[in-house]
């Protein structure tokens, strides 16, 4: 099989300066997971250079193995561990953050698939930070499963259909994109203000599909749209097959604000949690300028 050569505008920042070590240095302190580190994020080095961090919570042990994810995977997942909203809530006031983000792991082994510790981690944080938004990245949970998470009212929700609908089996079999749809739906129903997904391209999908697939994420009510270039994290993930060049990311972005999304941040190494404060915010001002 051949392998592309990466091309000039994937250049991703080395972890570098005090900010850094700092994050760092807090983050092995409380024992917190992050998905910069467990993904191999290529905005590691920009976001912790800046104190950011998206804080990945029941531990670094996924149920499901998706081919394009360096997340480990086992059958079974890590202990959960109690008290890790407040855990994140103190790293968090350490190291100054205005707007945290919590995602996870899959945990199809557990009776709520980590719905309700979902739960406990936003209403921990509150109890410390009661001021500072905090959005979720959640799995495909039914609404059921959402219900618990909508009522400690997060900043936002959001949950990725990862790619096209053709191109659906490189996630795990039991995921969809019917179900991440589902999933986003649910959200909406249960009062969620703010919802977002994103897409990874240069997997062989086509323009027309790309564009399908922003019609039907906005036919949800999804609110902030992500879109990044796929990035072979090892040689154990499928392989990259097409780098888009940033013109092409531009032009999603226009697709994508003229079918209604409050936002949407298009480029190479963006990643759903990347630009997040941001896209939020300007959901927001959006929201105020035409209620004004």
């Amino acid at each position: 099989m051949s392998y592309l050569n990466k091309p000039a505008w994937i250049r991703a920042k080395v972890p570098a300066g005090e900010t850094w070590k700092r994050v760092a240095e807090t983050l092995e302190r409380y024992r917190l997971h992050t998905v910069c580190d467990e993904a191999r994020c290529p905005n590691k080095g920009v976001c912790w250079g800046a104190g950011t961090a998206t804080f990945m919570i029941l531990g670094d042990l996924c149920t499901r193995a998706c081919r394009f994810c360096a997340v480990s995977a086992a059958r079974q997942g890590r202990e959960v561990r109690a008290g890790e909203g407040k855990a994140i809530a103190q790293a968090a006031l350490e190291l100054g953050l205005t707007y945290l983000i919590l995602t996870s792991v899959d945990r199809d082994d557990l009776p709520d698939r980590g719905a309700g510790h979902f739960t406990d981690c936003v209403a921990g944080i509150k109890q410390v930070l009661p001021d500072i938004p905090v959005e979720v990245l959640i799995p495909d949970y039914t609404q059921r499963e959402i219900a618990s998470i909508a009522a400690v009212m997060p900043a936002a929700v959001a949950h990725n259909v990862e790619t096209v609908r053709s191109l659906q089996w490189i996630r795990d079999t039991r995921a969809s994109f019917d179900k991440s749809i589902a999933t986003l739906r649910a959200a909406k129903n249960l009062g969620v203000a703010v919802t977002k997904s994103s897409l990874l391209l240069g997997l062989g999908e086509k323009e027309p599909e790309v564009l399908s697939a922003m019609d039907e994420l906005r036919e949800a009510g999804v609110d902030i749209l992500v879109i990044g270039q796929y990035l072979q994290p090892s040689p154990k993930q499928i392989p990259v097959t097409e780098y888009l060049r940033p013109e092409q990311f531009d032009r999603y972005a226009e697709a994508g604000l003229s079918r209604g999304f409050g936002a949407v941040i298009a480029a190479p190494l963006a990643r759903t949690s990347y630009q997040a404060s941001d896209a939020f915010d300007s959901v927001k001002r959006g929201r105020k300028a035409d209620a004004d």
